[in-house]
């Protein structure tokens, strides 16, 4: 006999609820396999009659976590949906993807063995949740989503979301027209993938799945660019326009830096996306892994809980729960403008890849999910459906995409770029790509003139007032202009002309060395003025950031910003050119391979501070050598422009050729100011940056210096200290592609000349010196050529500032000796 028991006063119930809504989640069922002992019951968790009703809210097979969210309209917003009765999902929809995305991994399976391919099973529900969500998002206003995420289950999500069809999938596994691709191209499971999805309403979203290597989370930041560049081509609504999708690996989530440093880009001025859904697919391994290994709490999920935003834990042998948590997690960011996380947890049917046996390191679990029936067979058996015949439909479709890739004869391409890149250019460099990049001196002077102009009521700083008024001598040719106005008109005329002008680092707006001033503070109130914005009617937009502190993420944005924005000048500054060594994954894996592994360009520009001056090892070298190193079949520019005028045509040139690669600038510290390295008016008049600046002053040399950057001017001014004219000093401005031609007519313009010296402050394993020796030696011959640069050293400059001006000084007598 039942026994009813009477309902608890309304304090006496909150309470309850308040108890569940706060701990429930960690007695929620989300282990599909029961492969881990169950947590003791939590001490505030009440139990009994009274805790039931709460208990089936919150302990079955969604956990949510949204009690730790600080307002309490989001807390409410999500207690609402979590206690309302679950919206009547599309069974026959779910089943359909499930069988999809099961038997094409079994397919692959059986005709691909031994072949590496990530495969899905055990987290097939993500299929149906990604299509919830793209539904809900189209319903709220969404037209484009972009999705990023890394290896396992990527095909799947080509084929089953991004809608690439699937003899293109089947093309990568036949390898086709393998001739096409020497030497580049990447594996099928890093590639990107451009299509339509249509959502069971019939609505359209086009769909762009980002590019991703191996190193798993570095893609966050490069969609969390891609989505916000796409966003501002959208317009207004943008944000409501284009969703943000990030899938994850749960072992990556917890222990990936660059992730977390991605998470803080939510919210933040410039970097903020309206909101990204991000999903753990947690299959509760990390290649052979257990989670206790992996993480220190709980769930891999806790990293967010940084941030005041619901994570939704789901059980993926629950596909209506998932379903359900979809909707609510894409409804929350549209509501919010929000992040939103949802941790489907579920498991791994192989082992790390196809060709693992698991079965070494993970027995017991592998003898269980041997014989754990797919999904969808315990969906199809839970709603008491036969499908066999669907089965066989569906098999059929994957074997006729299979034939059609068998047939073809070169390679079925996964993307199509965007129209906006139909103007520009990759491949090899091609001298009809240049272009004149000077001003004439009356357009510079209206430049400077607003750029040096603050409203009438701005309270001016003394020192920025001073400033503003050099910088308008210097646009009226009365001073050399030094590099921040050259820069500031660089980026002025391109502004006025159209093209849109993105900078983001640590501390960028004022400027690391106090060079840029690009946003004045008004000394009364702290509001601010941005003459860069106010240079002419209808001008581009122009954008500067004071970026958080971090290397790999916001470089990472910024590369994915401009592969989406190549009409623009988009530049990410280094507060020393060292730091630059934490984004070194982003560096390595996408600006320098990008092209030719996928196909997909960018014209980021690094800023990176560069250049010996006492300051110790991490203040010293920008690591010139790595770039160096990098450089290959024109993937990119290396440059170290020596003066003023120089910045200014590189940074025009980097927007006014139609050619796009990414460009790396050397910039200098000291030299920012210093009068050898400014610029009269006439040389920004002059037709183009030159990639080697000869030198027009030694007559009858029989020495010829060749040098980049700052010592160049040290070695000028060591020569008239000397007043020695037999000494030519040749700056090379553009290390890589290399200006071979350009560099020969500057030496053989010396005929005379006896011998070639490469000069550098770095030590001779480090700098450009392993680069630059061959090429000088191939082209100078048959002169001899040797190196003048401080011994090898493990460490990039001396801590010592009287250590390091001996060493300078022995460097420019070694120059200079007979």
């Amino acid at each position: 006999m039942s026994t009813v028991s009477k309902p608890l006063p309304q304090t006496d119930r909150e309470r309850v609820f308040d108890a569940f809504r706060r701990w429930g989640y960690l007695e929620a069922d989300l282990d599909p396999l029961e492969r881990s002992p169950r947590r003791p019951p939590h001490p505030e968790l009440p139990s009994g009659a009274e805790a039931q009703e709460a208990r089936g809210l919150y302990c079955g097979t969604i956990g949510a976590e949204f009690m730790h969210i600080p307002d309490p309209e989001r807390r409410r917003w999500v207690q609402e949906r979590m206690e309302a009765e679950a919206p009547q999902p599309d069974q026959e929809r779910i089943l359909d993807q499930l069988i999809r995305a099961e038997l094409f991994e079994q397919v692959l399976q059986t005709r691909y063995i031994g072949t590496k391919r990530y495969s899905l099973e055990g987290e097939c529900s993500l299929i149906p949740l990604l299509d919830q969500v793209l539904e809900g998002a189209a319903a709220l206003g969404a037209e484009f989503a972009v999705l990023a995420m890394s290896h396992r289950g990527r095909l799947n999500v080509m084929m089953h979301t991004v809608g690439t069809a699937p003899e293109a999938i089947f093309s990568k596994f036949e390898d086709v027209d393998p001739r096409s691709v020497l030497g580049s191209g990447d594996v099928k499971y890093h590639l990107g993938a451009t299509g339509r999805h249509t959502t069971r309403s019939g609505q359209s979203l086009r769909m762009h799945l980002v590019s991703n290597p191996s190193h798993l989370e570095a893609v966050d930041p490069v969609a969390m660019g891609r989505a916000r560049a796409k966003q501002r081509r959208l317009g207004e609504d943008g944000e409501r326009k284009l969703l943000p999708v990030v899938m994850h690996g749960d072992a990556a989530f917890a222990g990936q830096g660059i992730w977390a440093e991605t998470l803080n880009f939510t919210g933040v001025p410039g970097f903020h996306v309206g909101g990204t859904v991000h999903i753990i697919v947690n299959n509760r391994i990390g290649f052979t892994t257990n989670p206790r290994e992996a993480h220190s709490s709980p769930f891999s999920s806790d990293l967010a809980k940084r941030l005041p935003i619901p994570i939704f834990h789901v059980n993926a042998e629950d596909p209506e729960a998932v379903v359900r948590v979809g909707r609510m997690a894409v409804e929350y960011r549209y509501h919010f403008a929000s992040d939103v996380l949802v941790d489907l947890v579920g498991y791994r049917r192989h082992g790390h890849s196809e060709v693992d046996d698991p079965s070494i390191t993970q027995p017991i679990l592998y003898r269980k999910i041997k014989d754990f029936p797919p999904t969808y067979a315990n969906y199809a058996a839970d709603l008491a459906l036969d499908v066999a015949e669907k089965e066989n439909a569906i098999r059929a479709e994957l074997e006729e995409g299979q034939k059609t890739a068998l047939a073809a004869k070169k390679r079925i391409p996964t993307f199509v770029l965007p129209e906006y890149w139909s103007r520009y250019n990759g491949g090899l460099y091609k001298p009809e790509y240049e272009v004149k990049t000077g001003i004439p001196a009356g357009e510079l002077l209206q430049l400077a003139e607003r750029l040096t102009t603050c409203p009438p009521d701005f309270h001016v700083h003394p020192k920025i007032k001073k400033l503003l008024e050099q910088r308008r001598e210097m646009g009226e040719g009365k001073r050399p202009l030094d590099y921040g106005m050259a820069e500031a008109l660089a980026f002025a005329s391109l502004l006025r002309d159209g093209a849109p002008v993105r900078l983001s680092g640590q501390d960028s707006r004022r400027g690391t060395f106090n060079q840029r001033h690009s946003v004045l503070f008004d000394t009364e109130d702290e509001h601010e003025f941005v003459p860069l914005s106010q240079v002419a009617d209808g001008q581009a937009r122009f954008e500067v950031y004071n970026s958080i502190l971090s290397e790999a993420a916001v470089l990472g944005f910024e590369y994915g910003y401009a592969r989406d924005y190549p009409e623009a000048l988009v530049l990410w500054e280094a507060q020393f050119g060292d730091f630059a060594n934490g984004a070194q994954t982003i560096v390595d894996e996408f600006i320098s391979a990008g092209e030719q592994k996928w196909a997909q360009r960018s014209s980021v520009v690094l800023l990176l501070p560069h250049g010996y001056e006492g300051q110790g090892p991490e203040h010293s070298s920008a690591r010139i050598e790595r770039y160096l190193q990098l450089s290959a079949r024109d993937n990119m520019q290396v440059t170290q422009p020596s003066t003023a005028a120089q910045y200014f045509h590189l940074l025009r040139r980097q927007v006014m050729r139609a050619w796009r690669k990414p460009l790396v600038v050397f910039t200098p510290k000291s030299m920012l100011r210093h009068p050898a390295a400014a610029s009269g008016l006439r040389e920004l008049e002059r037709d183009r940056f030159l990639n080697v600046i000869p030198d027009p002053e030694a007559r009858d040399a029989g020495r010829l210096l060749v040098c980049t950057g700052k010592i160049g001017h040290e070695l000028r001014a060591e020569r008239r200290r000397r007043q020695d004219p037999r000494t030519a000093i040749i700056f090379l401005e553009q290390l890589y592609p290399f200006p071979e031609s350009e560099l020969s007519a500057a030496l053989q313009a010396h005929p005379r000349a006896r011998e070639v010296i490469w000069v550098q402050e770095e030590p001779a394993n480090q700098g450009a010196h392993a680069y630059v020796m061959p090429r000088l030696r191939r082209l100078a011959r048959p002169l001899a050529v040797r190196s003048v640069k401080r011994s090898p050293a493990a460490s990039p400059a001396t801590g010592s500032a009287k250590a390091h001006e001996m060493e300078q000084k022995t460097l420019l007598a070694l120059a200079f000796a007979q």
